[in-house]
């Protein structure tokens, strides 16, 4: 295991000295230099890794025991044409206060919903920052990451989709804290949607060549996922306040005719199909992880969003002042945790990922 750490951290740098780490753990320090980026440190530690897959965590994730031998075990028995697996995401603070529930919520769509869905149906898939399995060799045949971009996971995604290879989904979960004031939590969004930004520009370049390379479906949900998550942060407050006035100041006709009212009943079926996207994902998140006490927090993320959108027009401020500005989130303040809880999935988690490791090797014994 690679324990990155910046030259100037000389905390960490001087705590892990004292700690009679393993021979199995290796200290890299990374050089000074610029651009101070998570993806620059860890295309420092490419070069050092050994064996064919690779695994990044942050260092504040509680990974599942058993999540590298599953994904392991997976990457065996799939086609080498799947480059990556992601694991599940999953907030352990989410009793702090009313924002990190509603991250949770926002989390359990992402990851228990959104993601396995688009891995199924081997579309793009934006990856998450951490807990993503690669394999090696295509990784380095991509150039590893890109140093520039502060949401490299994103970028790394569609780089995958357009070299040709698909994200396969890791029932596994690994649990991380989630800002629980609202400061820290504007400038990790601002990073990440600036992040979204860049990839959409940097991608955007040749968009008839991505067309190709990508298919049409593909090039819809990559247009939908990166530049289209942007877009409808930017846009969505207008949009809401424009609803709240056609639905509820404007006169709605009790019996419309089609032709003659295309304009109410189009705004009618978009407007629910929006709110549709925003709740589904987390409201299914939350019954699949059995979190029915955030099942509110669900029916709220049309408000949550309006906080995003906030994030989305600072994002675009800063990439212009300053597009390589890493806005770092101080961890270790939790006041809550819902470990008890995780550990009970945990353990469920462990008895699937046994049955799945069964299963595999019975699989493998019949082909012999």
């Amino acid at each position: 295991m690679k324990l990155l750490i910046e030259a100037d951290d000389l905390g960490m740098r001087a705590m892990l000295a004292r700690i009679p780490l393993p021979a199995r753990f290796e200290v890299i320090v990374v050089p000074p230099g610029g651009p101070r980026t998570k993806p620059r440190a860890l295309n420092v530690g490419l070069p050092l890794a050994r064996g064919d897959l690779l695994t990044v965590y942050d260092a504040e994730d509680d990974p599942d025991p058993g999540q590298l031998r599953l994904s392991a075990a997976l990457f065996a028995r799939l086609s080498v044409r799947t480059a990556c697996l992601q694991a599940r995401l999953v907030i352990d603070n989410a009793d702090d206060c009313w924002l990190t529930r509603a991250y949770a919520v926002e989390y359990a769509g992402l990851f228990d919903v959104l993601n396995p869905a688009l891995a199924r149906c081997r579309l793009p898939v934006p990856l998450g920052g951490t807990s993503m399995h690669l394999r090696v060799r295509v990784l380095r045949a991509l150039g590893g990451w890109n140093a520039h971009n502060v949401t490299e996971d994103a970028d790394l995604g569609m780089r995958l989709a357009l070299a040709g290879y698909t994200v396969g989904d890791l029932p596994s979960a690994t649990a991380e804290e989630a800002p629980n004031r609202f400061r820290p939590w504007l400038g990790q969004r601002i990073r990440w949607l600036k992040g979204l930004v860049q990839t959409s520009l940097a991608h955007g370049r040749s968009p008839f060549s991505n067309a190709r390379r990508l298919g049409p479906l593909e090039t819809l949900c990559a247009a939908a996922l990166v530049p289209g998550t942007v877009v409808s942060a930017l846009v969505y407050p207008a949009c809401l306040a424009a609803a709240i006035w056609a639905f509820l100041v404007r006169e709605i006709p009790a019996a419309p005719r089609f032709l003659d009212n295309l304009d109410t009943g189009l705004a009618i079926t978009l407007f629910g199909t929006g709110l549709g996207a925003l709740i589904l994902p987390a409201l299914l998140g939350c019954i699949r992880r059995g979190w029915g006490n955030l099942v509110p927090y669900a029916l709220g993320m049309p408000v949550y969003f309006l906080l995003v959108s906030v994030g989305a027009w600072l994002a675009l401020v800063e990439l212009v002042r300053a597009p390589e500005h890493w806005n770092k989130t101080q961890h270790g303040l939790a006041r809550t945790s819902r470990r008890g809880h995780l550990r009970h999935h945990a353990r469920a988690g462990a008895r699937k990922t046994r049955r799945v490791l069964i299963a595999i090797r019975r699989t493998r014994h019949a082909t012999r």
